[in-house]
């Protein structure tokens, strides 16, 4: 069995390979085990990455982009005058990796390729991801295995056995983001039991607070040559801009070694010599942010620092002296490294067992009992595929990977860390003061959130069983009495946890109640008096939205099926979901700058629809 398991960074991909019976190995790529994830848009249309890209950027920086990931949402990037497809430019970096590994391989391919992502990726951008695999030629025996399952399956692998029952942080501080978990081991694998992230937290922002910190340095000798090379126009200035960010970067992984070193500068400036006491005290607070957030995502899996099993450091930032002692100071457990935490993801997919591989993370409200000795968590594949529960029903998987999702549905639905809906199974989970107080349940908290996991996952169905307290299709087609948010009952299943979040009150129009949401998005609701109406209201919402392409996709959760579509027009987005068999409508809708109908869809998925 060939196995090669590939970690498409912002920076850097790494990729791991098992064949002949072999430990695995980490692939080397232009004679490194990091490929840069860097695209060049050639002038003959081609595309060129990795070390090969950034050579080429030094002739024409406007050609290149160095993190394409971190352009998910974006649908295309502009390279020069070349309107690349962002999953083209991934599909590059795959293929490239296919490419060296069918090399090593004597021209054969592996037998399955598993690819990593972020724990907080919703379904729109996890098809970004298997749309360019397909496109790389990798294939159709696909594994999606989340970034912190892998973490932990790699930390477990180290000679840290994670037992079930016990949890493991992992903080994950890339180029890009900043991603936090808690991964709990269960019976047949592993479970994501709360995360949470930054966005705007990565190496790239460390580096650009240095890049400012020198520039407050040396911009007064030449105020007019610094504002070029901050925005340049010419191939010169673009030139000298790439160079100086190269240098600015080396610089900061130097400290990460070395008490000080030198930035070199282009002319007119002088070269900055910088202190890792500097750089610290610039990134102090950003550091400080992540620290509370793992703190806090450590607190809502009801549990505290010193009772999991460590705090695993990944992703190439975290090697920053300065993560490991805040750690420290701010939770008094002393975190877990290694030499090369670029490839820990890469090398943790590879130790996940088949049987341990976990398609999303799940919902872990507290609950008391045992884990049950059949029970597979949502780390790994139950025997056969929940019926309910947002996903579709499926035939058993086939060894080695996953079946090809049907067209225009959002294959593998990722639930965010929500309370469950009023009409789930589940009780109310306490808060954590509440649940540390004597005289409760004796069994570990951790362990609890574990048990609700595992029954979670031999049956979705539990979270959103359809029973006689959920109003049928028939009732739903005449008005029923509303409460004071303005909710009918059949409006409520529709809204699901957004119905108790304190946000919604009676709308106007054709709304029947409007919810206020985080990062300035609104939804609203409507019962109305057949679907055509329904209909009616998506045609009026999305009639003017016709910038680019709309996304449509299928969702189900609460009992309730149907569909969606998303569309934009300039600052504007909104986000149209109806129901199959009933006349319920609710729109999502955004007004910012750079809001795009896969971020609407993102968004719906993570907090707005039914049963996440």
């Amino acid at each position: 069995m060939r196995v090669l398991s590939v970690d498409l960074g912002t920076s850097n991909t790494v990729a791991v390979l098992s064949a002949h019976g072999r430990p695995p190995r980490v692939i080397e790529v232009d004679g490194s085990a990091t490929m840069p994830s860097a695209v060049f848009a050639g002038e003959d249309g081609k595309l060129v990455v990795g070390r090969d890209a950034e050579r080429r950027a030094r002739l024409d920086p406007s050609r290149f982009e160095p993190n394409p990931k971190r352009r998910v949402d974006d649908g295309t990037l502009l390279l020069g005058d070349a309107v690349v497809p962002v999953t083209e430019a991934f599909a590059a970096v795959l293929r490239r990796v296919v490419e060296e590994t069918s090399r090593q391989l004597s021209g054969s391919m592996p037998d399955e390729i598993r690819l990593t992502h972020p724990a907080q990726w919703g379904p729109v951008r996890r098809n970004v991801l298997l749309s360019a695999a397909r496109l790389a030629g990798m294939g159709s025996n696909l594994v999606l295995v989340p970034e912190p399952v892998a973490a932990a399956a790699h930390f477990a692998s180290l000679g840290h056995p994670l037992g079930p029952g016990q949890a493991l942080a992992v903080y994950d501080l890339g180029a890009g983001t900043f991603d936090v978990a808690i991964v709990a081991a269960t019976q047949a694998g592993f479970a994501v039991l709360a995360e949470d992230g930054l966005h705007d937290l990565g190496g790239m922002d460390v580096d650009q607070t240095l890049l400012e910190h020198v520039g407050r340095s040396v911009s007064h000798r030449d105020p007019g040559g610094w504002q070029r090379l901050l925005r340049p126009d010419s191939t010169g200035d673009r030139r000298a801009r790439r160079a100086l960010q190269e240098d600015v970067k080396a610089a900061k992984e130097a400290l990460s070694r070395h008490p000080q070193t030198e930035v070199p500068m282009p002319e007119p400036f002088d070269d900055v010599l910088v202190t890792r006491a500097e750089l610290e005290a610039l990134i102090r607070p950003s550091m400080l942010r992540s620290v509370e957030l793992l703190a806090s995502t450590i607190r809502a899996t009801g549990t505290t620092p010193d009772r999991l099993v460590g705090i695993y450091l990944v992703g190439g930032s975290s090697r920053i002296p300065l993560v490991a002692t805040l750690i420290a100071e701010q939770l008094r457990v002393v975190p877990i490294s290694l030499d090369q935490p670029e490839t820990a993801v890469a090398l943790g997919a590879h130790q996940v067992t088949q049987e341990g591989i976990s398609l999303r993370t799940a919902n872990v409200p507290s609950s008391t009992g045992g884990i049950p000795s059949q029970a597979p968590s949502t780390g790994g594949f139950p025997s056969q595929p929940p019926p309910t529960g947002g996903f579709p029903s499926q035939a058993p998987l086939p060894t080695g990977g996953f079946p090809t999702p049907p067209p225009g549905f959002p294959p593998y639905q990722q639930p965010r860390q929500q309370q469950p809906a009023p009409q789930a199974n589940f009780p109310t989970p306490p808060r954590p003061e509440q649940a540390a107080k004597p005289g409760r349940s004796k069994v570990p908290l951790v362990v609890a959130a574990i048990v609700v996991v595992a029954l979670a996952a031999v049956g979705g169905f539990f979270l959103i069983k359809p029973g006689d307290d959920l109003p049928t299709a028939a009732e739903c087609r005449t008005e029923g009495a509303k409460d004071g948010q303005g909710f009918t009952p059949c409006l409520r299943q529709l809204a699901g946890d957004v119905a108790d979040g304190g946000q919604c009150a009676p709308g106007d129009g054709p709304a029947d109640v409007t919810c206020s949401l985080p990062e300035s998005y609104r939804v609203d609701y409507a019962q109305v008096g057949s679907q055509d109406e329904a209909r009616g209201i998506l045609e009026a919402e999305l009639g003017a939205k016709t910038d680019g392409d709309h996304v449509l996709a299928d969702w189900r959760g609460n009992g309730l099926d149907g569909s969606y579509r998303a569309g934009v027009s300039g600052d504007s987005g909104v986000l149209v979901f109806t129901v199959k068999d009933r006349p319920l409508v609710g729109w999502l809708s955004r007004t910012r700058d750079g809001v795009s109908p896969d971020a609407l869809a993102d968004f719906f998925a993570a907090n707005v629809q039914p049963g996440t």
